[in-house]
């Protein structure tokens, strides 16, 4: 069946499947679907499947109308997970968290797991796409696929091919090339000839080992580099130095040397928590991941540190902390998107509350009932709202805040993101990271 199975995906018509329609799992579908694939959308959520169904898209990047377009080329969500038995390839894009502990949190790739286990047949295909430790699609996925007796490579085909969403960017699903590896050389073909059915390039490694590995060392790249910088924006301002000019004249050279910038800390589903896969799986082998630790407690100190920031710059206007108006700019995690998971803004927030302050925010993406759950006051951004505020501290800069009004409105402004200097705004109260 293996050189079969291969040419069945890339030469005929399939069904996808696909578990967990979150912010990979329902591009993915519609992404199945644009290519002439029939979909079916598991997700154990009630509401999130009649929304769905409703036409109702609760992810950023799906607009009503390309979900509208999806179910009228095939895509069907449901809450009945033995659906999934009509999919020739199941594709896992379930929350891969941290626990309390920053461990992994495995529960959802596990039920998503056992989820295969009930359904599972001869013929299929399946991959996960989960961001996780190297070894999780040999120890997890490749049991529950042959647990009915099916054997690995002839009759079931297991494979990794890590997400790399892009949320905020006009870059779709679709137009992002994958990285595979299967369980074996065989499992791995198979996998190779399925996505290019979905994406323009497919880069095939020889193992899913290889294929989990290479995305913990995208993340933990630029995890290990923010950490770099934010350091660097810690002594620069010891020295008197502007660390945004230092970043521009050193990304004026054409080779060996990518910008990265300071901030109030790393924040989004995958930077924060994916160097710590690869840590805790390091601690498993008794290696230590000095890199990766170093860069881990710089930036979890960043927040503090620019509370830290926020105090003296009151100070040197003789307000104090406790009981000060302080107005927080931007709450999700990067620009332009309505996402406030892991987002540093939050930290640095809650540590001037702790502090004494009387924080406000505005973002103009994030719904009020998320900020006022939080305990934190929303404003909409008119001039009398502002002008009630010591300092407003930007913490994202959506492109939907202006910013000229901000620095008219109050006081001071203490940006975090650099935001005025790539707008080319200039002001004589804003202070910079």
């Amino acid at each position: 069946m293996n050189e079969s199975r291969a040419e069945y995906f890339r030469d005929e018509t399939w069904t996808a499947g696909v578990i967990g329609l979150g912010y990979v799992g329902l591009p993915l579908a519609v992404t199945a679907t644009s290519r002439g694939l029939r979909c079916i959308g598991f997700d154990v959520s009630d509401k999130t499947v009649a929304n769905l169904e409703a036409g109702r898209s609760h992810i950023g990047d799906v607009t009503a109308a390309e979900l509208e377009q999806a179910l009228e080329n095939g895509f069907t969500p449901t809450t009945d997970a033995q659906d999934l038995s009509e999919a020739d390839a199941i594709f896992i894009a379930v929350p891969s968290p941290l626990g309390r502990n920053r461990q992994p949190d495995m529960s959802f790739i596990e039920a998503a797991a056992e989820t295969v286990r009930k359904v599972v047949r001869p013929g299929q295909l399946v991959s996960l796409e989960s961001t996780t430790y190297p070894g999780t699609t040999d120890e997890i996925l490749v049991p529950a696929a042959t647990s009915s007796g099916l054997t690995i490579d002839e009759d079931v085909f297991v494979a990794f091919s890590p997400e790399r969403v892009d949320p905020g960017n006009q870059r779709s699903t679709g137009e992002i090339p994958k990285v595979v590896g299967g369980y074996s050389p065989v499992s791995g073909e198979v996998a190779a000839a399925a996505y290019r059915r979905l994406v323009p390039a497919v880069h095939l490694v020889s193992s899913a080992r290889a294929a989990e590995m290479t995305k913990l060392l995208e993340n933990t790249y630029r995890a290990v580099n923010i950490g770099l910088v934010n350091e660097l924006a810690q002594l620069s301002h010891e020295l008197d130095i502007d660390v945004w000019e230092v970043i521009e004249a050193a990304d004026t050279k054409p080779f060996g040397f990518q910008a990265f910038y300071p901030g109030p800390g790393v924040g989004g589903h995958c930077i924060p928590l994916d160097p710590q896969f690869l840590a805790w799986r390091a601690r498993e082998a008794k290696f230590a991941t000095r890199f990766i630790d170093l860069a881990e407690q710089v930036n979890t100190k960043m927040p503090a540190y620019n509370a830290d920031r926020i105090s003296g710059l009151l100070n040197s206007e003789g307000l104090p902390v406790f009981g000060t108006k302080i107005l927080g700019v931007g709450v999700a995690y990067k620009p332009n998107v309505a996402d406030d998971r892991e987002s540093p803004a939050w930290d640095v927030l809650a540590e001037l509350t702790r502090r004494g302050a009387e924080v406000s925010v505005l973002d103009p993406l994030i719904p009020a009932e998320r900020i006022t759950a939080r305990g934190y006051r929303a404003v909409e951004g008119s001039g009398g709202e502002l002008a009630e505020h010591a300092i407003a501290v930007v913490l994202t800069d959506h492109d939907d805040v202006d910013l000229v009004a901000l620095a008219k409105a109050v006081p001071l402004v203490f940006d975090t993101r650099g935001a005025y200097r790539k707008a080319g705004i200039t002001a004589d109260n804003v202070r910079t990271l």
